[in-house]
């Protein structure tokens, strides 16, 4: 029972077939597709100065496509603008933050809500809901990000990130780190991963997201107890086991953490979808 998660946001299933499940499903339904660039790393202390969506299905392609230089009254750093080339002058001509998040509710409301690393856009998208005292929250079940299934479907290569992937298949979108530009990126990527997807058999994807190295301290969040007396248990049956670069984080294989997870709790196979998403 291995969570697949960014940020604590769960990509809506616990276990290799559940997960299946869901991304089968995404091919059939409409995607809602964020990108954000921000002033600083964190909500509420940074704000969004840019935004872009873009919505669609893989059966009809792209149906709504929109973007704005947001109004947000604050400066923009230095090393935001050399990163994104967006400039104070910019912000202050831009669109009012109010009358953004307005136009944007509706089709932020609609579809699955995808991004590349989604819990970071989420997080300030709630973040501006939040500062016009209106809440915003999608169930996990309808939230989608694209680094977590590139892991799992690109994990050959050596960067997952959204501008490595874009040089990679060559994506013609523009400059990296504009809403817009990351946007279809992201729309593209999450198209070429679910045809992948659809593509391939349950088995070659069973034996593909068993490889997935997850690390110990996620597995911990659904196994309960302690980290130690989990890794202990792993370490016992011979397990491989990966330490990071930085040398504080352990991780095990989504195969041999599913192994153990149908041994300890052989009730739980019995989850349906939107229970593992809750």
């Amino acid at each position: 029972m291995v969570p697949v998660s960014v940020g604590g946001i769960a990509q809506s299933a616990l276990l290799t077939d559940q997960l299946l499940v869901y991304y089968r499903q995404l091919s059939e339904g409409l995607l809602t597709v964020v990108d954000v660039e921000t002033t600083g790393s964190r909500p509420p202390d940074a704000r969004v100065i840019e935004i872009a969506v873009v919505q669609g299905s893989l059966k009809q392609g792209i149906t709504h496509e929109t973007s704005f230089v947001v109004d947000a009254k604050v400066r923009v750093p230095p090393t935001i603008t050399r990163l994104t080339g967006i400039t104070t002058a910019m912000v202050e001509q831009g669109t009012a933050a109010e009358e953004v998040w307005q136009a944007l509710r509706s089709p932020l409301d609609q579809g699955v809500l995808t991004g590349h690393n989604l819990a970071f856009d989420y997080s300030f998208i709630q973040a501006e809901y939040q500062r016009l005292g209106q809440g915003f929250k999608r169930p996990e079940a309808q939230q989608f990000c694209t680094v977590i299934l590139s892991r799992l479907l690109l994990a050959d290569l050596p960067s997952r990130s959204l501008p490595q992937l874009v040089r990679h298949f060559g994506f013609d979108v523009g400059r990296s780190h504009r809403a817009l530009a990351d946007t279809k990126a992201c729309w593209l990527l999450a198209n070429l991963l679910l045809e992948r997807l659809a593509n391939t058999s349950d088995d070659a994807l069973r034996q593909q997201f068993a490889e997935q190295w997850v690390p110990l301290r996620d597995a911990v969040k659904v196994f309960g107890g302690s980290r130690s007396d989990l890794q202990r248990q792993l370490d016992a049956r011979g397990c491989e086991r990966r330490t990071s670069r930085r040398g504080n984080r352990h991780m095990y294989r989504r195969g041999d953490l599913e192994r153990l997870y149908r041994e300890l709790h052989p009730q739980q196979m019995t989850l349906n979808l939107d229970e593992a998403g809750g």
